[in-house]
């Protein structure tokens, strides 16, 4: 295979089907769903929203099946043809992942397997579409009692979709990413193979999937760990003026097992009228000295902490919080609580999601950056990005808080820094489009690239989340000691590179011989 080609490479022994013939050789294909050809200009789009491949086709599947022999098609049209596949969730990536340039996109949601089946006892779990919406998930199990343990911020996505990442939000300091939360998997392979994995059962391919980038396979379907579900939320905000404080608190708090559920954190430059903006869903502590806080203009960094209860625990939570707060050491004037329903908080950011549709700011360029930088280096970082290199916040939220390595599995094919605790840094950022400004596009990469220009000068030892390359050299650093095991299951599971093109990992073969595609 060709590793981080941007051009196609052609075997001129190799017969050249023509794409006329190649597209009407899918509608021999026997499917439960059915292709789109037509109305495929949505495909070509994504959150990010700077990325536009435009397939030749849509897949409307309406079960496995319906993958597997488009797959299975394609791979057996072999180099003739750079037909490749990519799968489409609810459409979040942000640099293109989910686009097939010329190429087949799944769309996932139309995938009608049985939706979410919920199995009670001693260790609960849901078994779920790969193309359902955690938010659905959510629903469903909460009709039993139960909910899954880790999730990420935003709940309208796909499971394959985060499965295929990671999937972080401020529980995996204590049961890691979604990643780590996973029994079983049903997966379709690059070869159109559909294959059960587990623990102990194919695990090469289990552990390859997760955090895969897709690169292995489409999951189909998927087995989740739940647990019992609170009803209600305890939810803290507090505020730091000075980092080496907020981080050594945060990282207290993350050690020990009788901590808060959930622990965030994002920064805050150069706002003023900060605790005016949280009134409205939060209560002030101490409602006088609140009055009287002034940001001065300052860095601040804001503490999120949350801890789940059900109505009649009310007296011992509250006693338990209080003492978990007198460990801290933020401005006292700054603390602000909530009470919520459990739903309410883990959906807290599709509330942002509907404002800002209303506004028309949903579908702009979101170029977000997202970094895993080791605790030794999180002083250096902070003092340089946090106090040079960022000016202002008012592109979208930083957020940063850590997370132990223990509660993530290293077989999986997801990559993190060395230490034993490291930090999410995420640059959610939105540009205004057309804007030449600070809050355009241009002015938002150049930013970034600033970002990640210092943390290669400084050897800190970062990892991209959610990574996005287009050299070979830059993928085989990332991935470091795990790229030859990367590459060995790219071989095994999707020898001819079929899966997922947007990643740009690996370009399709079309110089293999047939000898070595079928051994």
């Amino acid at each position: 295979m060709n590793l981080c080609s941007n051009l196609p490479l052609a075997d001129p022994s190799l017969p050249n089907l023509g794409s006329s013939y190649v597209l009407s050789s899918l509608k021999t294909i026997h499917l439960d769903g059915h292709f789109n050809f037509d109305n495929i200009y949505h495909a070509a789009n994504d959150f990010g929203n700077r990325h536009h491949y435009l397939p030749s086709a849509i897949l409307h599947p309406k079960s496995v099946s319906d993958i597997s022999s488009t797959i299975k098609h394609i791979f057996e049209m072999g180099p003739a043809t750079e037909l490749t596949i990519a799968a489409r969730g609810h459409g979040h990536s942000v640099q293109g992942q989910a686009q097939a340039h010329r190429g087949v996109v799944v769309n996932m949601e139309s995938l009608q397997a049985p939706k979410t089946i919920v199995h009670t006892g001693k260790m609960p779990y849901a078994d779920v579409s790969g193309g359902e919406l955690w938010i659905n998930i959510l629903h469903e199990s909460l009709k039993h009692g139960l909910a899954p343990k880790s999730w990420t911020d935003y709940l309208h996505l796909t499971v394959g979709g985060t499965l295929s990442n990671a999937g972080i939000s401020g529980q995996a300091f204590r049961h890691g990413p979604q990643i780590n939360n996973v029994y079983q998997l049903e997966v379709v392979t690059g070869k159109g193979d559909i294959i059960t994995c587990s623990e102990t059962q194919n695990a090469d391919l289990f552990y390859g999937v997760l955090g895969g980038l897709g690169q292995f396979g489409i999951i189909t379907r998927a087995r989740i760990s739940l647990e019992p579900a609170p009803k209600m939320v305890k939810w803290i905000r507090v505020l730091y003026s000075e980092f080496s404080i907020f981080s050594k608190d945060q990282e207290h708090l993350i050690s020990f097992k009788n901590s808060f559920d959930y622990i965030e954190g994002f920064v805050i430059i150069n706002r003023t009228g900060l605790l005016n903006t949280w009134r409205s869903s939060f209560n002030p502590g101490e409602p006088l000295q609140a009055s009287q806080f002034n940001s001065d203009g300052r860095t601040l960094y804001c503490l999120e902490m949350a801890k789940y209860f059900n109505p009649d625990e009310t007296h011992i939570v509250n006693q338990v919080i209080e003492s978990l707060l007198s460990e801290l050491s933020y401005i006292p004037s700054t603390l602000f609580l909530s009470e919520v329903p459990y739903v309410d908080f883990l959906d807290r950011v599709h509330v942002s999601e509907i404002k800002l549709r209303a506004k028309g700011l949903w579908e702009v360029p979101h170029p977000w950056l997202n970094l895993l930088i080791p605790k030794s280096r999180i002083h250096d970082f902070a003092k340089e990005v946090f106090g040079n290199i960022l000016r202002d916040t008012g592109n979208g939220p930083i957020l940063i808080y850590p997370v132990n390595k223990s509660k993530w599995n290293n077989r999986t094919s997801l990559v993190t820094p060395q230490e034993d605790i490291f930090y999410l840094v995420a640059f959610l950022s939105s540009a205004v489009p057309s804007s030449t400004g600070t809050d355009g596009l241009e002015h938002i990469l150049t930013q970034n690239e600033r970002i990640l220009d210092f943390c290669e000068g400084a050897r800190l030892g970062m990892k991209q989340y959610l990574p996005h390359y287009s050299t070979q050299d830059k993928w085989q650093a990332h991935f470091g000691p795990k790229w030859e095991v990367f590459v060995k299951r790219k071989s095994t599971y999707d020898p001819l590179a079929i899966l997922a093109p947007g990643q740009r990992i690996f370009q399709k073969a079309t110089s293999f011989s047939w000898s070595r595609i079928l051994a």
